[in-house]
């Protein structure tokens, strides 16, 4: 039974996961539901940093399984956050496949950039910058989708071109099989790498400034009565000298080559690159530039849709699919299943991290530290809640982490038990402490967890631990300006 449970994992990694289940259901009656559950959390973050020996989905989905068996939490109650997070599901089932039908387009503006740009510094503050200014007004997990539709695109390209008689491309003869293999290869890996992992971290820069930048804004503005604008204000003077900060470290790791950035380029594949954008142009049909015209045409309805919030991004992911596939005559089904396989196994894998967030809530595993930030003085208060959100973002979601401290902190408002001056700089210090240092692990961000299992990361070789690694540096210098912020500026 052993070589056929989960597939092609390594015999040590079954025999941990068997181990898993069956030490859970001893710690259970020996220890108790609540020590259980950290037990179980440990487990499932192991998981997630074995992606790429086996996907999450089913080693995570077994302990899910046993936490429900064991009562840790309910169906019902797992339920619930799905519901509360249905907005993200319907973003990553919609949105993630209308930016698949849009990648010709990506492709053509990416591949002009990559080309142009020679400066990887330069090139590396641009996809920061940008990948920061999206996320603000759009999601990060729609930023995060074209920054690995991108990828994949000029993985693909040059493994078409490594695969290939190079003469049949390669036409004046100046490239040789021999360049496109061994260090070469790895070294446009690591180009791929930086970049990716410096714009996924640019999406929690400009996500942590806006109402709408991430799920958990949203709910905390509305808590407080703020519009887009006073929650930009209120947030500015730690969320721009953080971004500043971000942008620097992104210089500073560039200059260094340190934590895995650095790498350029290859030659090759720049000129692998040019080819292929000149023969493309060359060989466009009349067909393919209509079809650009119609992906840039519903780009901008998309940006307008998202920055207007004329409806939840699902809806406006479906819409971007139905203008898509329509005006490009795309209408077999066969066709449109395509655009969904990227996003649905993630999306499983998001349903069963709601049934470990339901046991977190249903065992109440962070109301002890609640309740020892509530008792402390007014003036330590939000450095308090900042550090606690932000430990506990990285091993769990921010966006439940920031749910239960920011309903707690209104019910001790409501309650009179803290001013409204120190209601809002409690709301400050769980909306940066949640968006900030949770860049430490793909665990604390949907669009970091997105990106760990997307198709990308083999391709690239983005593992759990590299991941941690190259965020070590920008989780020091995002958390601590933070930090700094909340101390010397609330």
């Amino acid at each position: 039974m052993l070589k056929y449970f989960l597939g092609n994992s390594p015999k040590w990694f079954k025999f941990a996961i068997i181990g898993f289940l069956i030490f859970n259901v001893f710690s259970y009656f020996a220890l108790g539901p609540m020590i259980t559950s950290w037990i179980f959390i440990g487990e499932f973050i192991f998981t997630l940093a074995m992606a790429l020996k086996c996907y999450p989905l089913q080693s995570g989905g077994l302990l899910a399984i046993q936490i429900l068996a064991l009562n840790l939490t309910t169906p019902k109650n797992s339920y619930h956050e799905v519901e509360q997070n249905l907005e993200v599901i319907l973003l990553l089932v919609f949105m993630v496949a209308g930016i698949y039908f849009m990648k010709p387009l990506l492709m053509y503006i990416f591949s002009k950039v990559f080309t142009k740009i020679k400066s990887k510094m330069f090139l590396s503050l641009l996809f920061v910058f940008l990948a920061a200014v999206l996320s603000a007004f759009l999601d990060a997990l729609t930023v995060t989708a074209v920054l690995i539709s991108v990828a994949v695109g000029f993985y693909g390209v040059y493994h078409k071109i490594h695969s290939m008689p190079v003469s049949d491309f390669d036409q004046d003869g100046t490239l040789d099989r021999k360049e496109l293999s061994g260090e070469t290869l790895e070294q446009f890996r690591s180009f791929l790498r930086s970049l990716v992992m410096h714009g996924v971290v640019g999406t929690a820069l400009g996500g942590v400034c806006t109402l709408v930048g991430e799920p958990q804004n949203l709910l905390i503005g509305e808590r407080l009565g703020w519009d887009f604008i006073q929650f930009f204000l209120k947030m500015a003077p730690i969320s721009i000298p953080v971004l500043i900060a971000g942008l620097i470290t992104t210089i500073v790791l560039e200059a260094t080559g340190s934590f895995g950035f650095g790498a350029k380029l290859p030659e090759v594949a720049r000129r692998i690159i040019e080819n292929y954008t000149d023969e493309e142009d060359a060989n466009r049909s009349d067909k393919s530039k209509y079809g650009l015209i119609v992906q840039a045409v519903s780009a901008i309805l998309l940006i307008i849709g998202l920055a207007l919030h004329l409806a939840p991004v699902g809806f406006i992911g479906l819409a971007l699919i139905i203008v898509q596939t329509a005006f490009m005559g795309i209408t077999e089904e066969h066709h449109l299943g395509k655009a969904f396989e990227e996003a649905l196994p993630f999306t499983g894998l998001l349903v069963v991290f709601f049934v470990i967030v339901a046991m977190i809530h249903d065992q109440h595993l962070f109301t002890p530290i609640i309740d020892w930030a509530l008792s402390l003085d007014t003036s330590k208060q939000p450095s308090m809640f900042y550090v606690a959100n932000g430990i506990l973002s990285m091993i769990s979601d921010n966006v439940f982490v920031a749910t239960v401290y920011i309903g707690e902190v209104k019910q001790a408002f409501d309650n009179g038990a803290i001013s409204r001056d120190q209601f809002e700089k409690l709301a400050i210090a769980i909306n940066t402490g949640t968006n900030l240092p949770s860049v430490a692990t793909p665990n604390g961000q949907a669009a970091f967890l997105f990106l760990l299992t997307s198709s990308l990361a083999p391709l690239i070789g983005l593992s759990y631990g590299k991941m941690v690694k190259m965020a070590f540096p920008y989780t020091i210098v995002l958390g601590g300006i933070g930090l700094l912020g909340i101390i010397y500026i609330l």
